[in-house]
């Protein structure tokens, strides 16, 4: 028979009592097995809750994020993960993640928004809410399509411009004007160049301003000195579009249709006259993101639509008309706001490879190991191979050119990031100065030849080519 509970107690208490030692160790273990207890099921607890989220990815899966976020912050919703969000993200998905670069071991990918503090404003009133979205065919494509139970789910016109946008989308979204502001620096264009031949190139430049418009045009050609064409319209012959590369100054256009730019204008110069009508091709893949720069009485932007390019058409000075066909090209389009600022740039061109350079400083631009306004971009027919930082230009020689001014004879740069550097060197052989009056500042656009070596992507890497390079600084710098 089994004995009574009154009997269990006092029989508990006496062996207590009797062998202390020896209850207090029992005592002691059941307690730190209990404690362990608790703590698996604690665990077990919060994997479970975890599982369930949403806004967490499960094994298996890969998550890129900005270099520097805090990861701890955007999983807590801290202030490092509030206002968490990944910059050209379309450049991301169209070419380093979901580009032909990695096409051998990315099969699928799936843009995802998930659970955005959105506010929605009714009769006055603020309700806020949390949204998301996807693309319904990517995200069937990697398994995580959502269960229909009525009606259909598939990519609008605007998901597929998104991922995959056509050529006539892709360069209108990236060559787009901006609303000037009310700043009478302001001013916005578009940069062409073309090199029919070693010794010969033209700088072709749409500007608009506060004060109208210009079409800018300099000449270059073997046995004859370097030549500056302009044609001036007033602000009502000027027309922009904030959503197209389009762009008329008055006769002077620029078209772009299916991925192609046709060209018109023409400028005077002391009773000569240059017009032309050309046809830019961006090579495929070969294009910078749109990059922009702002902070209290600065703005400066950026894009390289067509790091590579070929050009034909046709280009008259006088009555001498000539015909180019598949010549080198190149475009890009800046603006902002540029009070008292000075750059450097440059764009080199290749065998195999692309490279598009440059920096915007301002009175109180501070360049450290940690912190530099310059960034180098290597292109070749995949895209952006990588983008690097440096914190110096080292020009040196010197050479004077046309208004008693001086350009360097050759500079170089070395750029890093991560377990990637490159070095670039130029030999400049042609340079022309252009005074400015704001500030005693000088103009430097030069022409040279580049060398390029070092490592990307842990790939050893040598090309040469030939170059556009630029300098906007103090007289007598650099």
């Amino acid at each position: 028979m089994g004995a009574d509970r009154p009997t269990v107690w006092t029989l508990a208490l006496r062996h207590l009592l009797v062998r202390r030692a020896r209850g207090i160790v029992l005592l002691l273990g059941y307690a730190v097995g209990a404690s362990v207890m608790m703590v698996l099921l604690s665990v077990g607890q919060a994997m479970l809750i975890q599982s369930r989220d949403v806004a967490l990815v499960g094994g298996g899966d890969v998550t890129v994020l900005p270099e520097g976020i805090d990861l701890e912050g955007l999983r807590t919703g801290s202030m490092g993960g509030l206002f968490f969000g990944i910059d050209r993200a379309r450049f991301l998905e169209r070419q380093l993640i979901g580009g032909p670069r990695l096409a051998d071991v990315v099969g699928e990918t799936s843009p995802v928004i998930e659970h955005k503090l959105i506010y929605l404003r009714r009769n006055g009133e603020l309700i806020p809410l949390r949204a998301g979205g996807e693309l319904p065919e990517a995200a069937a494509a990697v398994g995580a399509g959502l269960d229909l139970l009525n009606g259909r789910w598939a990519d609008s016109p605007a998901d597929r411009r998104f991922a995959d946008p056509t050529p006539e989308q892709l360069y209108h979204e990236l060559d787009r004007f901006h609303a000037p502001l009310a700043d009478p620096t302001w001013a916005e264009w578009h940069y062409f160049n073309v090199a029919p031949s070693l010794g010969e190139w033209w700088y072709l430049t749409y500007l608009v301003g506060g004060s109208g418009g210009q079409l800018l045009v300099t000449r270059h050609r073997p046995g004859r000195p370097p030549a500056r064409f302009t044609s001036t319209v007033p602000p009502e012959a000027v027309r922009i579009d904030t959503a197209r590369a389009d762009l008329s100054l008055g006769r002077h256009t620029v078209t772009q249709r299916q991925g192609r730019y046709r060209i018109v204008g023409t400028a005077g110069r002391d009773g000569a006259s240059v017009r032309f009508d050309l046809e830019v091709r961006p090579t495929p893949n070969a294009y910078f993101p749109p990059v922009e720069l702002r902070r209290e009485g600065f703005r400066s932007g950026y894009v390289v639509p067509a790091v590579r390019a070929t050009a034909s058409g046709t280009i008259c000075e006088g009555k001498e008309c000539r015909r180019f066909e598949g010549v080198a090209g190149y475009h890009d389009h800046n603006w902002g706001i540029w009070r008292e600022t000075s750059w450097n740039w440059g764009q080199g061109r290749g065998a195999r490879m692309s490279v598009v350079y440059g920096g915007v400083l301002t009175g109180d631009s501070a360049v450290t190991p940690d912190r530099t306004p310059y960034f180098m971009a290597v292109v070749d027919s995949l895209g952006v191979r990588q983008i690097l930082r440096f914190g110096r230009i080292d020009y040196q020689g010197s050479r004077p050119v046309v208004g008693g001014r001086n350009a360097p004879e050759r500079f170089e740069m070395i750029a890093g990031r991560g377990g990637d550097t490159v070095r670039l060197a130029v030999r400049v052989f042609e340079a022309q100065a252009t005074p400015v009056t704001v500030a005693d500042r000088v103009f430097l656009q030069m022409r040279g030849r580049f060398q390029l070596s070092g490592t990307l992507l842990g790939v050893a890497v040598s090309d040469s080519g030939l170059g556009f390079f630029e300098t906007f600084v103090a007289a007598g710098v650099p």
